[in-house]
């Protein structure tokens, strides 16, 4: 009796342990169905794109300090990495900031609660920032601009066990180089 016990709380403990999430295949898709017309082509504008934004001229000079200040941040839901729709207006913005120029250089770094182990966390932190990465790719940001990398649970940005606080750790962040 006392080993059939045995064997049925490492059982629970095992199972406690994993996850369903996933880590095989970044789930992004191209859903905006739009095309991003740089100024200057001659092709006939609005002012505003098919997202009703307002288009923006990127050849300002103070237009590199008010990207970098500006929403670099995507936050995900507990043990996803599924970019949720109202983090793509900042995908989208972003993508038109990264394409303006072809020297600038982005890192894409993904972050997780304190919840799971280090090497989880680690892989979880990465496929976030392989979304960031693949979603940017899609919206026509050069692949040699943008590195994704990991850094789990490392980094917090903000410290404590709340939800409230673990919340704000589930990121990826992009930063320019």
């Amino acid at each position: 009796m006392k080993k059939l016990v045995m064997i049925v709380s490492m059982t629970v403990l095992l199972a406690a342990c994993g996850s369903a999430v996933k880590l095989d295949n970044v789930p992004v898709e191209d859903k905006s169905g739009s095309t991003v017309v740089p100024s200057g082509t001659g092709a006939p504008s609005t002012g505003v794109g098919q997202s009703g934004v307002a288009a923006v001229d990127l050849g300002k000079s103070n237009q590199d300090t008010a990207m970098q200040s500006a929403n670099r941040l995507v936050y995900f839901d507990y043990d996803s990495f599924v970019i949720r729709p109202e983090f793509q207006s900042v995908i989208e913005s972003q993508a038109r900031f990264i394409k303006a120029s072809k020297n600038r250089k982005v890192a894409i770094e993904g972050h997780t609660d304190e919840r799971g182990g280090r090497e989880y966390n680690l892989a979880l932190g990465q496929k976030r920032s392989e979304a960031v990465r693949k979603a940017l790719s899609l919206q026509g940001v050069d692949e040699n601009q943008v590195e994704a990398v990991s850094f789990g649970k490392e980094k917090p940005a903000v410290m404590g066990s709340t939800e409230a606080s673990m919340e704000k750790n589930r990121r990826a962040e992009i930063v320019y180089r």
